[in-house]
């Protein structure tokens, strides 16, 4: 479903938007004459940028970088929790996988509140709105309150990520200096995130206050809250860009919304599915993998550890592998990861040993790494620019409710049928994502 990253000769098909042929023959018209137009624009507006202007560019980038750690950092504390939950709570596989039925719940809202929030109040205030509920959910979680209103914690942490995931996305394919890079880096930025807090997680899970964690976790959000707001002082995504030099995108002539305009839009749900899929399967990895090792393998306290190998090597991947993206094709290099990942997975499920498998698990992550940035990069290039932004955001918003689905579903089918089901269970999505 993913197009070489230079064919795009056919544009975005807008079918879904029109009212009469006339009015598409003029979107497409547009859109085909902005993206030469727009591009020889961008780069004289990049040639004259200040000094002052250049720097400014980095530290936003590197800002919007940070709500990315987070994101990881977030993504990554689950598994290595996981089983301390589970013994400290006293739940079934079923049960304690409500954390993840909760986040979902917040990331679907987050999703659908992001496309009204974003033309309501902006850029700067929506993001900073997701960092602040990151904040109040992590204080909430660092109590160890009774079950009930700690996965309530969950579900107010995956509205702001949601929100958060939605506004960075779409302000790196709103850049017009490599945009393609630094959609790699900051999706190596969440890698690093989800590497770092297994190392710090698998401490506190053997600690008696195992909760105490999730403070960590706040200082984490109130740095990228502060920094957030002292960055983008709440302005609009329009505003920020000016401040680096960058005009605005391309406005649409439609009377619709903007709203209703994404979400008929064929290509946007195809793409929020795969990436739906995609995160799911990158969660449920980092999630449910160290409570397999555990159970299956005979692993110690230490297996936390292996999330970090695998998040580690997602990080890797999203970098690392990029010059292998353009010089195989981004269509063709998706169905080969995808096939490479299903071979590993099968190493992991057929081999029993802890260290090939450990190894195995960090080798996945490399190869799943570059998926993500692959479909945001194909998304900019296929949707008209001044939904690009909006549809991002609705992606990355609803894709993110993957990374609680998939491990739900993992967590009720291994309380009947035992952890052991995991490794067979991941080859049908990465089955899908070659689909």
């Amino acid at each position: 479903m993913i197009s070489e990253g230079h064919t795009v000769s056919h544009h975005p098909t807008v079918g879904p938007l029109k009212e009469t042929d006339k009015h598409n023959e003029q979107i497409e018209m547009r859109v085909g004459s902005s993206a030469s137009g727009s591009k020889a624009a961008s780069v004289s507006d990049l040639k004259a940028q200040t000094k002052r202007q250049r720097l400014r560019a980095r530290v936003q980038f590197a800002t919007v970088c940070g709500s990315m750690y987070l994101a990881g950092w977030n993504d990554g504390t689950t598994g290595p929790l996981l089983p301390r939950i589970q013994t400290v709570y006293g739940l079934n596989f079923a049960v304690v996988s409500l954390v993840f039925v909760f986040a979902c719940v917040g990331f679907l809202s987050g999703a659908f509140a992001n496309l009204y929030l974003d033309g309501r109040f902006g850029f700067g205030k929506v993001i900073v709105l997701g960092s602040v509920c990151q904040v109040v959910a992590y204080a909430i979680e660092a109590g160890a309150l009774p079950f009930p209103a700690f996965v309530l914690g969950y579900a107010i942490n995956g509205f702001g990520m949601a929100l958060q995931d939605a506004q960075s996305n779409g302000f790196v394919a709103s850049l017009k200096d490599n945009p393609e890079v630094k959609m790699g880096i900051l999706h190596a930025v969440y890698g690093a995130g989800a590497l770092s807090s297994p190392l710090v997680a698998t401490q506190f899970a053997q600690l008696p206050h195992w909760s105490f964690h999730y403070l960590c976790s706040l200082g984490v959000a109130f740095i990228n809250t502060v920094s957030l707001i002292a960055v983008f002082g709440l302005k609009t995504q329009d505003e920020c860009l000016a401040q680096i030099g960058q005009p605005a995108g391309e406005k649409g002539t439609s009377e619709k919304s903007p709203f209703n305009q994404i979400l008929r839009l064929r290509e946007v749900h195809l793409l929020a599915f795969f990436i739906l899929i995609y995160v799911g399967v990158e969660v449920t990895v980092g999630g449910w993998m160290v409570t397999y090792i555990i159970d299956v393998r005979g692993g110690g306290p230490s297996s936390g550890y292996i999330s970090s190998g695998f998040f580690g090597g997602l990080m890797v991947g999203r970098v690392g592998l990029l010059w292998v993206n353009k010089k195989v094709g981004e269509r063709r290099v998706l169905f080969i990861y995808s096939i490479l990942a299903i071979g590993l997975e099968l190493v992991v499920w057929l081999v029993p040993s802890l260290i090939g498998g450990g190894i195995a698990i960090s080798i996945i992550g490399v190869i799943l790494g570059p998926m993500y940035p692959i479909a945001m990069n194909h998304t900019v290039r296929i949707l008209p620019e001044w939904l690009v932004t909006g549809s991002i955001g609705w992606i990355a918003g609803f894709g993110q409710a993957g990374s609680a689905l998939l491990p739900f579903l993992t967590g009720v089918i291994a309380s009947k049928t035992g952890i052991k089901s995991l490794q067979p269970l991941w080859v049908l999505p990465y089955s899908s994502a070659r689909a």
